[in-house]
Order: C-alpha cells, then structure tokens, then sequence
C-alpha cells in the first residue's frame, strides 16, 4: 500500500535487530529484538545419557563419544527420556525421524547443524530449448483437502500449485509450472506418470536439490522403537529444518499424524472439554530454532505447555507455526515471515494459526513480516482466553484474525502496513487496548454463520452463538492513516441478513481512542447495529458517531494528519508520538492489562508506546 507525502517522515526502513536496550520496564513493546535464532555456545548437557552424532557417523558406532559418533537415525532409535543428542555441524540429509521420548536434540558447542529435506540431483539430460530433465524416485503428488471450492478458485490457483515437490537451484527456491513450455529459469515442472523433473536452467556448474523426504522429525503419541510414549514432548535447540515437502515436525495428539490428502486438524472432533485432548505429548521446546522452505506447513504441533521461541520460520505454503487443540502455549520473539510462498487462494493461508479449541494460547513480542498473500496470525474455531501482545505484524492481509473464539486481550502492539490490523470475526470478549495501527484498519464483524449447515460442519459449535457474539471493547488504541487508505479505520458490521433479528451492541467499550487521518472525504467509522432496515452506518467525524450512538468515544479524539513527523523516530522502530496532540491525554491502565504488558506506569497514551 502506498504512503503520501505526510506520512514518509513516519514510515522507515525495518531495522529486525534494534538496540535491545531500547526495550525495558519504561518502555511498552514490541522490544525491538532481538527476534529469531540468537547464535549461542551450546555446552554437552548434564543428561543421563549423551549421544553423538555427526554426518558422516556410523550407524553401528556407539555414539557415546566425541570421537565415534553415530547417526541421527540410529541415535533416535535408542534413546529414552531423559537422554541428549548432541549434533556435529553439517548437512543431514534425512526425514521420516521417529522420537516418542522426552529427550534433548542439541548442537555441538556453536557448531551448526542443518537437517535438510532434498537429495542433490546430478544426472541430467539436456533435451533443447533450454530443458533439461532428470528421473526422481521420490516425488510427492498432492491436491487441495475436499472443502476447498474448485469452482471458485480452480481459475486462480492452477492445480500443478499443491504438489509438495520442491526444486532448488543454489539453495533458491523454483515455482512449479504446468508444462515444460513454460519453464524458464525461475520454473519447474514434473511429469508424476513418468517421475520426471524439469528445469529451464542449466545445471552445469550448480547445485540442484530436489525434495526426498516430507518430514524431518515426527512424534507419535504411541509406540515406537520398542518403547510407548512418554508423553513428554522433545527440547529442540539451535537445529536448522529446511527443504522438507509436506512439513519439518508433526507432534501427535490422540489422532495419528495424517497424510497430506487427509485434514489434519480434526482432534478433537466437535466441543469437546478441554481435559481430553492436549495431554499426549507435553512441553514441547523449540528454541533458536530455524525452518524453512517446507511446502505446507512448517511444523504441526498438538500438545500443552509448547514453547516456541527465538526461532525463524520462513518460507512456508500455507502455514509457517500450526496450534492444534493445545492449550498454555507460549510463541515469544520468534521471526515469522513469508508464509504462503506459492501465492495458494481459498486456502485460508496464515504464518501462525491457532487452531481448534486451544486454550491460553499467548503470542507475546513476536516479529510477523513479509506476509502479502497470507494472514499474519488466526486464532480459528473455538479457542478461548487467546493473549497477543507487544508483537510487531506488517504487510499481512489480516494482522490478527481472531474467529469464532471467546476472549482475547490485543495490546501493546504495532500493526503496520496490514490490509486489516486487527479482525475480529463471530467471537466474544476481544479486549483491544493500547495498539497502534498505521495504515492497518480495524474490522469487528459478525454474520449468520451457525452450525447448522456450514460448510466446515462443527467448527461454529465450538465459539459463541449468532446471539452471544458481544462484550468486545476497543480503548487507547492509535489509528494513524495515510490518504491511500479508503474506508473507516474503525468497522463494527454485521451481515444485513441478521438486521433486526441480532440487535445486542458488539462492543460494550469504545473509548480514549486517537485518530489520525490524512486526506478527506473518507468516513472515519462504520457501526452496526443502528436503527433502520441497513442497521449499518458510516461517520466521518467522532460528533456524528457520538449522536447516533451515545456513549461512545467520550475521551477519543480525530485529528488531520500533522504536516511533519508522526513518529518520534519509526526508522529505530521507535513509534512513540512526536508531539502530543491537541486534546489527549494518558488514560489510567487497569493493573492485570499493566501486568501483562510489562507496563509500570499507570497511565498511558494511546497506542502501544
């Protein structure tokens, strides 16, 4: 989206790794880094047993010294809870681990290890016209799940798009193509009746991968190796995932991990209490952890109490990190970017998605970038009590998404250049306090969506009913828009088919709120319900909205765009106020949100500096 002149002074460079002495107690987040893998010396851990491994270990070596290590493969054969992995650097070229024990998977003191899904191919055949071709044994076939509308998106999304075949030249990635026509250096294609590939770029000279392995490390929750489960999930550090097909980890819940054709989400099935699902594999650990290029998804992960932090996911299909049914989750100053890669339509794309009734799932000081064809991060069908603070999202097509849940608490967040900064969709209870969002409106809606007859069967079952979708509040928040952004910046809609049959205000809070807005004759807010057969409204000042709808925005204030800066300093990632706007003041900040913010003032600004 394009920025006008009165907003280039506002909006710099993106710098990923600011002073982290910027960030402390005085200063509401995002921190400002350091986000993703921070490199680190990795001491042999105390562990009751201590394997190692190496590239070119042998499998039938020992591996309990330095000196005769064994192989990944051989070593998660045998080890049990309690035991460690420590990794010489180097590429493994492997996939289909199978771990069921609480153990430790570490590097070797700064040594770097990388798990790759690919095999190099060297056997090429050149056929003419700038093709050439190999045979490939290990290809992965795929097609879009059942619920996906054909019809619809058949035109957009070509099919050839979800086979999760991957090729690699010099370790950049190539987009699959219908026919080898069309090729040219970027492209390839694979014919599966004959299981060849093809490339329009010569080989000579380079290193072409291509995908062999559709997993690097599965975690049943049953037997294994000769050895039930533990229950405990695996601690993962300082370990690169990349080039995988289908996805680098699937964590197990009560349903067996699927195949690529089958929906993976479906544990539970339909509401179900939280203390029957989540407790198959417990306390998962990823940290300083990289995965990348994996086709779909980068990791499944079903299990309470995971962990996921200072990790780098990028380069994914159509999700990066994928809750399911999971519930006391942390992701913390993780880098997430560039999810749905393959540009997929009507695949509900998101770099991170919650998914299926977890509970307490908190998304605190996170880096969401990069993100044009995909949502930044969804909270999706049944989840509850969901925190998201202090995080960083620009250029997504929604920031947060947060559908058919109850109860979020959205503060201390930046949401910066997002088609939408924050939607709330047929939920209950969105608490969204102190954020601010430049050039990134905000839509709270609801519709007739019910479980009878959806198209994905029970997932309304598990959020609030038609009626029952209220109790939002929106207070403190900064909105600050450039003239290319069209529409209010504040949306509160519901569907016309529910005018006068769903009539309870959605927000019971609107209120300290600051706009922003350069340029004129846009509305500034929508409302629904109003009176009238539309039940819907558009105001363009805050006085029109407070007279239709008493009660409102009493402390907020909108404002044109200052000709100058906005921002103290956005090139520092510093989006504090310049200048204190005419009118507005600190509004008081309840001790629980002060609390989970980090916040030690007890009254703030609006926005999240």
């Amino acid at each position: 989206m394009p920025f006008d002149l009165s907003l280039r002074r506002a909006l710099g460079a993106l710098a990923l790794l600011a002073a982290p002495w910027l960030a402390g107690p005085s200063l509401a987040q995002p921190s400002g880094g350091p986000y993703g893998p921070v490199p680190k010396r990795y001491e042999v851990p105390q562990a009751a047993r201590v394997y190692y491994v190496s590239p070119d270990g042998r499998a039938d070596a020992p591996g309990t010294s330095l000196a005769q290590p064994t192989t990944i493969e051989s070593a998660i054969s045998r080890v049990v809870t309690g035991d460690a992995i420590v990794l010489r650097g180097g590429t493994y070229r492997t996939g289909g681990l199978q771990l069921n024990q609480g153990v430790t998977i570490q590097p070797y003191l700064d040594e770097v290890p990388v798990f790759k899904g690919t095999r190099v191919a060297t056997e090429w055949q050149a056929l003419g016209h700038n093709v050439w071709r190999t045979r490939w044994a290990t290809l992965f076939p795929a097609e879009p799940l059942g619920w996906w509308h054909r019809d619809r998106e058949g035109m957009l999304t070509p099919l050839h798009r979800f086979n999760n075949d991957m090729v690699f030249v010099d370790g950049q990635p190539l987009q699959s193509v219908g026919w080898a026509g069309e090729l040219g250096e970027k492209g390839f294609y694979i014919d599966y009746a004959r299981g060849e590939v093809y490339i329009g770029i010569n080989p000579a000279g380079r290193s072409i991968e291509i995908t062999a392995h559709d997993i690097a490390l599965h975690r049943p929750s049953r037997p294994v190796h000769g050895k039930p489960s533990d229950r405990r999930g695996p601690t993962l550090r300082g370990i690169t995932f990349t080039q995988y097909a289908y996805r680098a980890i699937d964590i197990e819940g009560k349903k067996p991990s699927t195949r690529v054709s089958e929906e993976p989400t479906d544990d539970p099935v339909g509401p179900t209490p939280e203390s029957d699902y989540g407790k198959e594999v417990v306390g998962t650990l990823l940290e300083n952890v990289t995965i990348s290029h994996c086709s779909r998804v980068a990791g499944y992960f079903r299990g309470d109490r995971l962990v996921i932090r200072n990790s780098l996911i990028s380069d994914t299909g159509t999700e990066g990190i994928y809750v399911i049914g999971s519930s006391d989750v942390l992701l913390e100053r993780n880098l997430i970017r560039r999810n749905n890669v393959a540009r997929l339509t009507g695949y509900y794309p998101a770099a991170v998605k919650i998914f299926n009734q977890s509970h307490r799932v908190t998304v605190r000081d996170n880096l969401v970038i990069d993100q044009p064809h995909s949502n930044g991060v969804w909270w999706d069908v049944g989840n509850q009590d969901g925190v998201f603070v202090n995080n960083h999202v620009e250029g997504t097509q929604a920031g947060l998404f947060f559908e058919i849940s109850k109860g979020v608490t959205v503060a201390g967040n930046v949401f910066l250049n997002n088609q939408q900064g924050v939607r709330i969709l047929n939920s209950s209870g969105a608490k969204i306090h102190h954020n601010t969002f430049v050039d990134s409106p905000v839509l709270i809606d609801r519709n007739e969506r019910s479980a009878q007859g959806d198209h994905f069967g029970w997932h309304p079952q598990t959020g609030p009913d038609v009626q029952a979708r209220v109790g939002h509040v929106f207070e403190g928040n900064l909105l600050v828009a450039s003239a290319a952004v069209k529409g209010p910046l504040l949306r509160v809609e519901q569907a016309p088919v529910t005018c006068g049959k769903v009539t309870a205000p959605m927000l019971s809070r609107v209120d300290g709120n600051v706009y922003l807005r350069a340029g004129t004759g846009q509305p500034l807010v929508s409302w629904a319900p109003v009176a009238g057969t539309a039940c819907q409204a558009q105001f363009a000042t805050l006085d029109e909205f407070r007279q239709v709808v008493p009660g409102v925005e009493p402390r907020g204030r909108a404002l044109p765009m200052p000709d100058g800066a906005v921002f103290r300093s956005p090139e520092l990632r510093r989006f504090e106020l310049a200048w204190m706007p005419e009118g507005v003041r600190p509004a008081p900040v309840a001790a629980s949100l002060r609390q989970l913010l980090g916040w030690t003032a007890a009254e703030h600004l609006p926005g999240a500096y």
